[in-house]
């Protein structure tokens, strides 16, 4: 890839100018995050600006120290910890989820930077409403680390993919993408940045789509 090429170029498909849906009533998220939550700050923005007919009802984090919690507060959202240290099993955890989802009147589940797998409880719970972003273009590079598996690979395009979830990790029905330039001298980091990039772009869009669909 040719270094001259440009740094914020980008693919997204699908191509569409505007994603706005026209719901008679607003789509109620529920938003898990485990890290920074800026997946989470997209999708409000993406509401607050008219592109996204949603509301977010809740956002649920499992890392106490994560700043998605901080995100949420600071939009005025509550933002309730459910620590999966504190439960024996996995089933017994998303139970815990499904009730308090169920409680704040979540119609889709939004996982923007859930590092958890999801067992049967949840998926049956909200079925084939829960989207999942992920740092690669799938179904290349599953699971942890997808972006330095990018690198290792060598590979001169990467991206990323929003995707209805289900059991097998990082599967499920692929609803956008966006794939941007891998640079001889890029490290995880600069590429991840890139890739950030565009799941801010995607991620309000795939939203948009599973519920036209």
């Amino acid at each position: 890839m040719s270094q001259d090429y440009p740094r914020d170029a980008s693919l997204i498909v699908p191509n569409i100018s505007s994603y706005q849906i026209t719901a008679n009533a607003p789509l109620k998220l529920g938003i898990m995050a485990s890290g920074n939550g800026s997946n989470f700050e997209a999708i409000f923005q993406a509401i607050a600006d008219g592109k996204l007919n949603a509301q977010i009802q809740v956002l649920i984090y499992n890392n106490p120290g994560a700043k998605a919690a901080i995100r949420a507060t600071n939009r005025g959202i509550d933002a309730l910890l459910i620590n999966h240290r504190d439960y024996q099993n996995r089933e017994y955890f998303d139970k815990q989820i499904v009730d308090k989802l169920r409680q704040y009147d979540v119609e889709w589940v939004i996982l923007a930077g859930w590092m958890r797998l999801l067992t049967p409880v949840l998926i049956d719970a909200f079925a084939d409403k829960i989207i999942n972003i992920h740092p690669s273009l799938l179904p290349s590079f599953k699971g942890i680390r997808a972006v330095e598996q990018a690198l290792a690979a060598g590979v001169k395009i990467a991206g990323c993919t929003a995707h209805i979830a289900c059991l097998e990790m990082d599967s499920g029905r692929i609803l956008a993408q966006a794939a941007v330039p891998v640079f001889p001298d890029d490290t995880p980091e600069t590429l991840h940045a890139r890739i950030q990039v565009q799941e801010y772009q995607i991620l309000p869009q795939a939203i948009a789509l599973a519920a036209q669909s």
